[in-house]
């Protein structure tokens, strides 16, 4: 993290107790509650709750995840939130939601059946919500539940419902694959592309 990222984040008091490891056994199969409302800009979709997301009750919520520092280094949001400050994105006309409900340990241990009902799920959302993208925050996950081993990072060519489809990689702390450096720079770019015009 930057030393700007550091200087932005929240007080002390914003950020989540550290949950017990009982707290955490008893997380497997909890939901985590969507942060939505009607006509967003970008609804980000992630795969699923971890048990450390679930235990918290919010979004992203493990420690070393990379999204909350992507959002603020993209310039999504003009500071570092914590996962418990997760509802003023809606007043940058963001959301989140997750293409699985139920958390698990890892996402492995998720069906493919799930992310395809999880997809219809989401299409349901996406009709009575009308956000303007979806932004899924995986590419596996994205790649199952639409059925598109293939399917590339960035925009997608179908559109669920009136939503443009953007394809973001996870931003767990074992995805050595994007530096937070790059995770930064795929997040300023659908950034640019979600804002466009506005």
């Amino acid at each position: 993290m930057s030393d700007a990222s550091r200087a932005a984040a929240a007080p002390d008091g914003q950020r989540p107790r550290r949950p017990t490891k009982d707290e955490l056994l008893a997380a497997a199969g909890k939901t985590v509650p969507d942060l939505i409302k009607p006509d967003l800009t970008v609804l980000f979709v992630g795969i699923n709750p971890g048990l450390y997301t679930a235990a918290i009750g919010h979004h992203f919520g493990r420690p070393g995840n990379r999204f909350w520092p992507a959002l603020f280094e993209s310039g999504f949001t003009p500071r570092l939130l914590t996962p418990c400050e997760e509802a003023e994105l809606l007043s940058y006309g963001l959301g989140l939601t997750n293409l699985v409900a139920r958390a698990t340990r890892a996402a492995s241990e998720l069906a493919a059946a799930e992310f395809r009902a999880g997809r219809r799920h989401l299409e349901e959302k996406a009709a009575c919500y009308e956000p303007r993208w979806l932004a899924f925050v995986g590419i596996g996950a994205y790649r199952t539940a639409f059925q598109r081993p293939t399917a590339p990072l960035g925009r997608q060519q179908e559109t669920v419902g009136s939503a443009g489809v953007w394809v973001l990689p996870s931003t767990s702390g074992l995805n050595a694959n994007h530096t937070p450096r790059r995770l930064a720079e795929l997040f300023r770019e659908f950034r640019e592309a979600a804002f466009a015009g506005d």
